[in-house]
């Protein structure tokens, strides 16, 4: 059974890069992926919807206003969902990601060993990012793997892949930003989770949704919010998204 993949990509004046981005995520390396993108325009006021659509866009969903990176990624999923996603991708905007790794990115969910896939950069290059980023990415995510019991090495990862039941399932209760308490959500309800080594490059184009002193002061009540409320445990299909084995080697996921 064919696969319908969804890439979305959380936009806010991203003329520069969002174009590249969406001619790089591949569209036709299994027979049995279909890949769609969204783009989620959280209130752009310039013209990232043109440049995505003239890339090849297939779904643009705008927003009237700004409303921040986590409730972009909310929006992104239930919109997936409701086109029909089996699966579905975020990916940043800003060119940062590897957009060529996505069918690395959905092995293992293809292979039914995941439900919730993240590309890490620690794993793989993280060359060029400054200081004061880095350390706090190593803080947030040590919390991370303190609370879950489970090692983390990219917590705050922009590449992300989910199982249609992870999609519906995931409660991102801060609109600021998603990363924390998106895993931190998912993982507790009992979906497995996977990161795999990815290219990293720093912007050159734009400016980041996150801010250095308000990612400090936002995120950290937000993880003592997610934590301080039940989950139940979600029955999970294991095998939602498997597809006949594949040597996942053989296929092009080079820079192109």
């Amino acid at each position: 059974m064919k696969q319908h993949v969804i890439v979305f990509l959380p936009a806010h004046n991203e003329e520069q890069a969002i174009g590249e981005v969406i001619r790089k995520i591949p569209r036709d390396f299994h027979k049995d992926v279909k890949v769609s993108i969204l783009v989620i325009d959280d209130g752009s006021t310039d013209r990232t919807v043109e440049v995505a659509k003239e890339a090849g866009a297939d779904h643009i969903f705008s927003k009237e206003h700004n409303k921040g990176l986590g409730a972009a990624v909310r929006t992104g999923l239930q919109q997936s969902v409701a086109l029909g996603a089996d699966i579905g991708v975020m990916l940043d905007a800003d060119n940062e990601y590897p957009a060529w790794q996505l069918p690395e990115l959905l092995a293992p969910l293809l292979e039914g060993e995941s439900d919730y896939v993240m590309g890490s950069r620690f794993k793989g290059t993280i060359d060029g990012m400054q200081l004061h980023r880095r350390l706090g990415n190593y803080f947030f995510t040590f919390l991370q793997s303190i609370l879950l019991r489970k090692w983390i090495y990219d917590g705050q990862s922009g590449m992300r892949a989910f199982s249609r039941q992870a999609m519906e399932e995931a409660e991102i209760i801060h609109d600021y930003n998603y990363a924390q308490v998106l895993t931190l959500n998912l993982v507790r309800k009992g979906f497995r989770v996977t990161e795999i080594p990815i290219t990293y490059q720093v912007r050159s184009t734009g400016q980041s949704y996150i801010k250095f002193k308000a990612y400090m002061t936002s995120v950290l009540p937000a993880i003592v919010k997610e934590m301080s409320r039940p989950v139940k445990r979600v029955p999970i299909d294991y095998h939602a998204h498997q597809i006949k084995p594949i040597d996942w080697s053989q296929l092009h996921t080079e820079k192109p």
